[in-house]
């Protein structure tokens, strides 16, 4: 049984220059798009590297709101908590005071 890589397996339309060159074609055309793909990575690199840096940006300005509403809710909040007691709930504790 001959070896499956003889010469009579390659069809004869392709001579094996023909099909290195086709090969190298292929090739030229792949390194071609990995090279663009390259540059296109680059560029979405750096803008996300901005984008970054802008979204601590934007995280230290959420903390400095959060950190402002919870001191004024912490003043004038402290009311909202124990809410004002009714004439009738005062009743009560005058009663529960006799």
């Amino acid at each position: 049984m001959p070896p499956p890589h003889t010469r009579s397996n390659i069809r004869p339309s392709l001579a094996p220059s023909s099909a290195k060159a086709r090969q190298l074609s292929h090739l030229n055309s792949q390194l071609a798009q990995l090279q663009a793909n390259l540059a296109d990575l680059e560029d979405i690199s750096r803008v996300t590297a901005v984008q970054a840096e802008h979204i601590k940006a934007l995280g230290s300005l959420n903390v400095a709101l959060l950190m402002a509403a919870g001191k004024v809710l912490g003043e004038s909040g402290a009311g909202m908590h124990n809410p004002p007691s009714t004439g009738a709930e005062a009743e009560d504790e005058e009663m529960a005071d006799a």
